[in-house]
């Protein structure tokens, strides 16, 4: 029995080596210290029922100790995948969502570019149409100048034709 205070701090004196130690997984944690244990339970040479009922006994502990723990595990893995696939459904709706304004944005652009366009071409027109006024215009004051000219010209030869005579 005294062998067995001394089991006790061994262990806890491994357990906490264990747990200082670089980060190990729990369950490669628990296999360890389960199988250190068997190992001295096993070694004690004593064949009593009473060491093979705690034997089994430890045995049972530490397997239902390693299935909860990876439960566990599992569950939080797949609590982490859950997360993973809400961020990569939310991912999705939001590029979804950028893809639509963007498609609308480039709409808009092509409009605004086409009424940009028809607005330069009416000013072209506009400026053209200025000049064709402007030019009517000096087209015109020619035609009264050259009708002036005429009949100035016409006075003239009256004149000289009377001076002839």
């Amino acid at each position: 029995m005294s062998s067995l205070p001394s089991h006790n701090k061994d262990s806890s004196r491994i357990r906490k080596q264990l747990s200082d130690s670089c980060p190990v997984s729990s369950v490669a944690t628990t296999k360890s210290l389960r199988h250190e244990r068997l190992s001295r339970l096993g070694s004690s040479g004593s064949s009593d029922v009473s060491n093979d009922t705690s034997t089994n006994h430890a045995e049972s502990y530490f397997l239902q100790r390693e299935n909860r723990l990876s439960a566990r595990k599992k569950a939080q893995e797949e609590t982490a995948n859950n997360d993973y696939k809400k961020m990569y459904e939310k991912a999705l709706a939001t590029n979804q969502r950028l893809k639509s304004r963007l498609e609308t944005s480039k709409q808009e652009l092509t409009m605004i570019q086409d009424q940009l366009e028809r607005a330069q071409k009416g000013r072209q027109d506009d400026c053209g149409a200025n000049v064709l006024e402007a030019e009517k215009k000096i087209k015109a004051e020619l035609k009264m100048e050259n009708q002036r000219l005429k009949d100035e010209n016409g006075a003239l030869i009256r004149v000289i034709t009377k001076l002839s005579k």
